[in-house]
């Protein structure tokens, strides 16, 4: 391989903290020679059209040209990112602000509570359990301990009725595979059972054992990149071999459906969702006290009717958005589950019925209004509606628990208002303050605003905008726009301590609900689903658009974000309008929209996208998909890729053929580089340390490419 790196030329002392944001400076240029990344002869016919493919040798991340590969690619990112003379500085300061305690809403489990905390910068936060609300915490597990690099996580699942043992799953390098365990609540002991190939899927306890999903055991080699096919729900009895467990139900005739279970409360019925994707599904439901088939609910796999609550006497409450867009509440008879048969208990409203729920003999539900989050607390039957005040408009959820209990955990936060965890208690209808995040940061210094722009055929749509009060709008802010835009998933004001960092700089963040989220209802998600994808793309350059004519940045300044499904935004953005923005994040992004669904779980979001097996579809995703809509000699953004070599979700071949892709066509100085982080997936339990230097390695790549001073001394 060629010679990597020319080093950077050292900066002048004047550039250095500079507190004054309107500054020009002009950091010099970080030149780059990337590796020689060979093409292969592959073309494919999908219907009648060829289409090369030179990069397909990519896909197989286990080989060694591939990981080799790999190597020198992260050799060219990290020496690029190690001649940006305030990289140390960021990471400090974004260490700093990242060093705080950060707690969970507590969870009742009989006389205990358990509860996520980190004490700052430790890799995985500790779980503790504590005897009552005024009880001493103790550590109940602590996953730092089960590995030197902080890369195995674990997460609470479901708990015995009567409250003995809890289920845990083990993750380890970020992967979606899981382990599942059981522990005593009480003594703190680890029972010796042990369930393998776990995805996707919680331990539903019912008597002495639970209900959970899993996958066949794949081939060696082959785990973390094979198509995932046959998910079954099995039940578990404690104290025996998972090769004893016992096959619920399977559908062999569909490999690619996925099934999940859950028992409702009181343990007489086993609600189960067979689902084809990620979008729509059939409900089904057995009596666990007669041990019967399971009856069909609600069939088909166009809508979402999700049953949360037996009232008795085979009556149940479910969220359903059949003849609803916005979802609604409905009462289903079990001997009459016909839709015809069902009745209004909350009915559609215009905003959107987020999440339906029970606790203390009473209904809460939560509602987003224009992607803020409104709650109210109703009886069975849908009446003495209450609403429960927030502090503002942002983001609250976590209302629920058992018929008995009485007080109720709940968390609040905002772009500027860092999560908060409240007590509701349902006897004085109160909320008082459980537990606040203190930080380095005041949220009296910035602001954040609602705005609604046009996309380009006249749909309004929704952004959320922050940055420091007084702001200038000179068109010389440096600003990230960050979006998603898919699978029914909803962007809400949250908290980051990352952002700071933009703020602090004299930075605007901008969040827009585009299209394909699901914000508005399903009319809002199904307007930028399969054929109509291409209205998301246009919702986020319309939103650049909006923040360049309002004066808030230029494409000078501009930088684009997203991951998973936001990273395939970005993909598609930065290949359609090139010259819009002056940097790209695309992050574990689906970016080979005509393969997508032959890896690990991609067969699952043909729902969402359609699938290159199809000819009307294939023309839908190869107008937009993003490898193969680079073109030679054009400019492309300053990109930095990001991708993870245990990432089972989105494999790390869409970025790696994206990357290379964009590597040989890109014509002037831009670079373009991909960051490939070791032992970490998806997003899920990456440790507190890969979160940093990632994150710091972001904002160190968007300052220097847009010529943003820096505040932080180095």
């Amino acid at each position: 391989m060629k010679k990597i790196f020319i080093p950077v030329i050292v900066l002048l002392a004047f550039y250095t903290c500079s507190p004054s944001h309107e500054k020009e400076v002009k950091y010099p240029p970080i030149k780059v020679q990337y590796p020689e990344t060979k093409k292969v002869d592959v073309v494919d016919d999908y219907h009648g059209t060829k289409v090369p493919d030179p990069y397909r040798w990519l896909e197989y991340d286990t080989a060694q040209d591939v990981m080799a590969w790999v190597e020198a690619e992260n050799k060219v990112t990290f020496g690029y990112l190690d001649q940006i003379p305030f990289r140390q500085a960021i990471k400090k300061r974004y260490t700093e602000l990242f060093n705080y305690p950060k707690l969970s809403s507590p969870r009742k489990i009989g006389d205990y509570y358990l509860f996520y905390k980190n004490d700052g910068l430790q890799n995985q936060s500790v779980i503790y359990i504590q005897k009552g609300l005024d009880g001493t915490p103790e550590v109940f597990i602590d996953p730092n301990k089960l590995s030197e690099d902080g890369t195995v996580s674990i997460s609470l699942l479901g708990n015995s009725k009567d409250n003995i043992y809890i289920a845990i799953s083990r993750s380890e390098a970020g992967s979606d595979w899981n382990q599942i365990y059981v522990m005593d609540v009480e003594t703190r002991k680890e029972l010796p059972d042990r369930i393998q190939w776990v995805k996707f899927s919680g331990a539903s306890w019912y008597k002495d054992g639970f209900f959970y999903s899993r996958y066949p055991e794949p081939e060696p080699g082959a785990e973390l990149t094979r198509q995932n096919l046959y998910h079954a729900v099995y039940y578990h009895k404690l104290g025996t071999d998972q090769s004893e467990d016992k096959l619920i139900y399977e559908d062999r005739q569909n490999p690619r459906m996925n099934h999940n279970s859950y028992v409702l409360e009181g343990e007489q019925y086993l609600v189960l969702i067979a689902s084809p994707g990620t979008d729509g599904f059939a409900t089904y439901i057995k009596n666990l006290e007669t041990d019967g088939d399971f009856k069909l609910i609600s069939g088909g796999y166009k809508n979402k009717t999700g049953v949360f609550y037996h009232l008795g006497d085979g009556q149940f409450l479910a969220r359903t958005d059949i003849d609803a867009p916005n979802y609604r509440v409905v009462k289903i008879d079990i001997n009459k589950p016909g839709k015809e048969n069902w009745v209004d208990v909350i009915p559609e409203s215009k905003n959107l019925l987020r999440s339906a729920n029970t606790g203390g003999g009473k209904l809460f539900v939560s509602y987003l209004q224009d992607a803020t989050s409104r709650i109210y607390q109703y009886d069975y039957d849908g009446t003495n509606k209450k609403e429960i005040a927030l502090p503002g408009t942002g983001s609250a959820g976590g209302l629920g628990g058992l018929k008995e209990d009485t007080v109720f955990f709940y968390t609040y936060t905002s772009f500027i208002y860092p999560p908060t965890i409240f007590t509701y208690n349902l006897n004085n209808g109160k909320s008082t303050i459980f537990y606040k995040t203190k930080l380095k940061f005041n949220p009296e210094d910035y602001i954040e605003k609602q705005v609604f722009y046009e996309s380009k055929d006249g749909t309004k749509v929704p952004m959320f905008i922050v940055h420091k009060k007084g702001l200038k709008l000179t068109g010389s802010n440096p600003t990230e726009l960050y979006g998603y835009g898919g699978f029914n998933i909803s962007l809400t004001p949250s908290f980051s301590t990352s952002r700071i960092i933009l703020l602090e700089n004299g930075g605007v963040y901008a969040m827009a609900n585009l299209r394909g989220g699901g914000e508005y209802g399903e009319s809002w998600h199904q307007a930028g689903m399969l054929g109509k994808k291409q209205n998301v793309f246009d919702d986020f350059i319309a939103a650049a658009e909006y923040l360049i004519k309002e004066g808030y940045t230029s494409s000078e300044k501009l930088a684009i974000s997203g991951r998973s499904n936001g990273g395939l935004l970005v993909g598609a953005c930065m290949t359609q309008r090139p010259s819009l923005y002056k940097v790209a994040f695309p992050g574990v992004g689906v970016m080979d929209m005509l393969r997508f669904h032959l890896f690990t779980i991609g067969r699952a979001w043909v729902v969402e996208y359609g699938s290159s097996e199809d000819p009307e579809q294939f023309k839908w995703l190869y107008s937009y998909s993003p490898y193969h809509n680079i073109k030679d000699g054009v400019a492309y953004p300053a990109t930095m890729v990001t991708t993870a070599d245990h990432d089972d979700r989105v494999v790390p071949a869409h970025s790696f053929k994206f990357a290379a892709r964009l590597q040989a066509a890109q014509a002037g100085d831009n670079p373009v580089l991909i960051r490939i982080e070791k032992r970490a997936g998806h997003g899920a339990g990456k440790p507190t340390s890969k979160i940093i230097e990632e994150e710091a390695d972001k904002w160190s790549f968007f300052f220097y490419n847009t010529n943003t001073p820096v505040i932080y001394e180095y």
